[in-house]
């Protein structure tokens, strides 16, 4: 572009000093922000057409920058016009977007383009609350910190007891995050233990936060998942009478109507035939993870009696049909644990992967899903990652560019982002269950390279990962 805006310029070769000072003093007027605030173009003695070119080709991390230029430019760099050429071009950019939660329990969100390796400072989340209706007479809206836990799962999972006064201590926790048509959504949590049904989306396109429709029912906890262009919601919990209930419920929300519509409850089947009716009331199910693989929902559930956590396998929602079916026996009793039976994995080119902490995270591993074995195998042993345990989420994991990533913190408490190499590589290996496991994978271990390469560190103050998410926009 710089090229295109001083070709003029560089045609200096043979003017004299007087016609040098008259040009440069007729293109400090043509490039004066007054003048050029009057212009009918984006860029003078060009159509638009063609600027809208010229911008559609420049990298995003440059676009806060740009839109500085004339409210013309910022009006253009913010229009939806703008990005569905770069989609016609094929210049869209895949972002990582983590957020984290410092120890004042404020909540920031980090882009990092993977190119360019650079990171951008999200604005601020919407502060969402309820003020004490003694003191105010009604509920008023407040907003900030609708993300993360500023307690730790445990004392939630207590309230399931019946310990109201946890649940009275209950800040702002608990919100979701989900992904897309190109945006952020932040949807319910806890507000002073009120179950939110708020939902909040960031649209990367104007960089701006924004209220939507709100879900069916209030929902904290619970699993969000992207399928055919629709994000659906299940489980979580809500606050009743004893303390917190689990959620069967499930619904999913169209981006291009902004309405939500309910799909069939998780039956939890195996929940239903306890032997006793005293376990049945005594264990809650809950789904403790969601997935979209191979075009369906894979949601593995467990039966809740803190501390103790009962996998039960899962269930698996076919939007065909609208119908769950019971998850395959091997996926489920093989998917590993992350934390408080949370079950975290992400799908990266058709294939579905985990990380299984075992018994330390400096023995982490890296495992697939066999589809058709119905088994989980390794693909890459000893993860790097640091073992934080007075953190709740040592890790992260993020397809980006068509790779498996990890995000972590490294020893200097500064966020890494880690690129794994799996492509694969898992097709050699022998399955989770196979007796010969740990030699077979000693050999391949030895055998190969360091699959792992960090693309992108940040140096944070002490704080906790939360969450993460990619746009490719």
């Amino acid at each position: 572009m710089g090229s295109i805006l001083s070709v003029n310029s560089s045609r200096t070769g043979s003017i004299d000093a007087s016609d040098v000072s008259q040009n440069e003093t007729c293109k400090r007027q043509r490039l004066s922000p007054s003048i050029f605030e009057e212009s009918p173009r984006l860029i003078p003695s060009l159509p638009d057409e063609i600027s809208f070119q010229i911008l559609a080709r420049l990298p995003r991390i440059y676009y806060l920058k740009v839109k500085l230029v004339s409210r013309a430019w910022k009006a253009a760099i913010m229009s939806s016009e703008l990005f569905k050429l770069r989609k016609e071009l094929g210049m869209t950019e895949e972002w990582l977007y983590i957020l984290t939660k410092a120890e004042d329990d404020k909540f920031f969100w980090h882009a990092l383009d993977p190119l360019s390796r650079r990171w951008q400072r999200l604005p601020p989340m919407p502060r969402v609350g309820f003020e004490d209706e003694s003191r105010k007479g009604l509920a008023a809206l407040r907003m900030w910190n609708v993300v993360g836990s500023s307690i730790k799962i445990a004392d939630v999972i207590r309230g399931w007891l019946g310990r109201k006064d946890a649940l009275d201590r209950l800040s702002f926790c608990g919100s979701s995050i989900g992904t897309v048509d190109g945006c952020l959504y932040v949807l319910g949590g806890f507000s002073r233990a009120v179950a939110m049904t708020q939902v909040w989306r960031y649209d990367p396109v104007i960089n701006a936060w924004s209220e939507v429709s709100p879900m069916s029912i209030g929902r904290a906890y619970c699993k969000t998942s992207i399928l055919n262009n629709k994000l659906y919601v299940v489980g979580g919990v809500t606050r009743g009478r004893g303390g917190l209930t689990p959620l069967q419920s499930a619904e999913v929300f169209d981006p291009r109507t902004g309405i939500w519509s309910q799909i069939p409850s998780m039956p939890f089947s195996k929940a239903q035939v306890l032997p006793t009716a005293f376990l049945a009331d005594l264990l809650k199910p809950i789904a403790t993870g969601m997935t979209s693989y191979r075009g369906r929902l894979f949601v593995p559930q467990s039966l809740y009696f803190w501390p103790f956590f009962v996998d039960v396998g899962g269930e698996v929602y076919d939007p065909e049909v609208n119908k769950w079916v019971e998850m395959p026996v091997g996926m489920g009793e093989g998917w590993p644990v992350r934390q408080a039976g949370t079950k975290l994995s992400v799908t990266v080119e058709g294939e579905l992967y985990a990380l299984d902490p075992s018994t330390a995270l400096d023995s982490a591993k890296i495992k697939v899903y066999d589809y058709q074995d119905d088994t989980w195998k390794i693909v890459v042993g000893d993860v790097p990652i640091a073992d934080f345990t007075d953190t709740e989420s040592p890790y992260l994991l993020a397809g980006l560019l068509g790779k498996l990533h990890v995000v972590t913190k490294d020893a200097n408490h500064n966020i890494a982002v880690l690129q794994a190499d799996v492509q694969n590589r898992f097709a050699s290996l022998p399955s989770a269950s196979s007796s010969s496991l740990d030699k077979s994978l000693n050999e391949h271990v030895v055998s190969e390279t360091n699959p792992w390469k960090i693309i992108a560190t940040r140096n944070t103050r002490s704080v906790e990962l939360v969450s993460c998410q990619t746009l490719d926009i």
